[in-house]
């Protein structure tokens, strides 16, 4: 098969199209044909070798963490998926025209659903629904999702808006055209200092930016509320011991990709796409990846 190897971390440039043995499925795994894979920030980070202490890589390296396809193969022990399947997944080496994947952490794609678009939602889908979990929103309570016109910003927003809460995204001064589609309750300019000083206080903050704002957020939070954060917490933290610090690491649930994934099918979720790449150019679309955006980066093989 084709497939993005990594013979050393470095730049885009590190990402070579080479041929790769093709990966066969073990008891409990199942092979599939990859349709496309998306581009995450974890990918650029482990290419860039910041990752080296929790998420190694052994060289030549496979890469690429988001997949959607078709199954081609099942290993021993695996029944709920067969051959022609529609599936997709948080997985490993991803960035390849055939990818091995445990049965344990895939999931079918929603009838309607196009496969390009299901490869996009995995980790920001899944991500956004666990942070906006790990702050125990409520019915009635009020939540501000700092980066609310990013992927994951979005999925913290609308699970918020599915739970009753009332919401406020916080986005940059020149994002406020496109955060009114959001389906928050009101933005916040979070470049905007007297904004955030009028701001009254929250049951809780979703953030995924991190940074000098979040310093000034957390005061803003409750005493008895939460300050969960996919990025790193503020370094304030310690001086609001009245305020629950989470730092959100995501996981595979099935149930919670597949809800998020019918949410995409029937419009109440949008996960844009912004390009599409073919496999072979990998480096460009981490160089377009690595500058930012709302839409999500695809690679098809």
């Amino acid at each position: 098969m084709k497939a993005i190897v990594v013979h050393e971390y470095g730049g885009p440039e590190v990402l070579k199209f080479e041929d790769y043995p093709d990966p066969v499925p073990g008891r409990g795994e199942v092979l599939v044909r990859v349709a496309a894979a998306s581009v995450n920030p974890i990918d650029i980070k482990r290419r860039a070798g910041l990752t080296q202490d929790f998420y190694p890589m052994h060289f030549p390296s496979l890469i690429g963490v988001d997949m959607a396809g078709i199954v081609v193969k099942v290993g021993p022990g695996v029944e709920a998926f067969g051959p022609g399947n529609r599936v997709f997944a948080m997985a490993d080496n991803t960035y390849a025209e055939l990818c091995v994947v445990k049965a344990d952490v895939l999931a079918d794609v929603p009838e309607g659903l196009d496969l390009l678009q299901a490869a996009a939602l995995p980790l920001v889908t899944v991500t956004g629904n666990q942070l906006l979990s790990a702050t125990e929103i409520t019915a009635g309570q009020t939540v501000l999702v700092v980066g609310g016109v990013g992927n994951v910003g979005r999925s913290a927003i609308f699970t918020a808006k599915s739970r009753g809460a009332t919401v406020i995204a916080g986005v940059l001064k020149k994002q406020v055209d496109t955060a009114k589609t959001l389906g928050a309750d009101r933005l916040l300019a979070t470049d905007d200092v007297d904004a955030i000083a009028r701001l009254e206080q929250l049951d809780a903050v979703a953030d995924t930016v991190g940074g000098k704002t979040a310093e000034q957020l957390i005061a803003k939070v409750k005493p008895g509320g939460a300050y969960a954060s996919v990025v790193a917490l503020p370094r304030n933290a310690p001086q609001y011991p009245s305020v629950r610090p989470v730092h959100v690491f995501s996981h595979f649930d099935r149930g919670t990709l597949q809800f998020m994934a019918e949410a995409v099918r029937d419009g109440k979720l949008a996960i844009p796409i912004g390009r599409t790449f073919p496999l072979s150019d990998a480096a460009d679309a981490q160089a377009v990846a690595e500058k930012g955006g709302s839409g999500k980066v695809l690679l098809v093989p």
